[in-house]
């Protein structure tokens, strides 16, 4: 079982807004990646946890976005709906997840998430 830091509130508070954040992408263009962006940048430099959530949702967002578009063209063969069903799901569960996590100062580790931001 993996150790549980102590963070103070504020700091899981804005851990689990960078990743309930993405859900911005729902009413607004990008707003999936412009949402925890915006809640990273601001705190990143206050809070190692806020930093380490902030990039983790950050990452996984623009891996979904590159997923997404990468099955684009397989949607001409039937193959790409299932697949672009199959992302949304995983991505609303693992936000929902990792923002509960995140609350209780717990590290959640998205599945499929390249690193694009060390």
């Amino acid at each position: 079982m993996e150790e549980v830091r102590s963070y103070s509130e504020s700091e899981r508070n804005w851990a689990m807004l960078c990743h309930l954040s993405a859900f911005a992408g729902y009413f607004f263009p990008f707003g999936g990646i412009i949402g925890p962006l915006i809640c990273w940048l601001s705190r990143k430099d206050e809070s190692s946890w806020v930093n380490e959530n902030g990039k983790a949702s950050l990452n996984f967002q623009f891996s979904i976005l590159l997923y997404m578009v990468l099955a684009i063209p397989l949607c001409f063969i039937i193959i790409g709906i299932p697949i672009e069903i199959f992302l949304s799901v995983l991505e609303l569960v693992c936000v929902i997840i990792a923002s509960v996590k995140a609350s209780k100062g717990e590290r959640f580790k998205y599945p499929l998430s390249i690193p694009f931001i060390q």
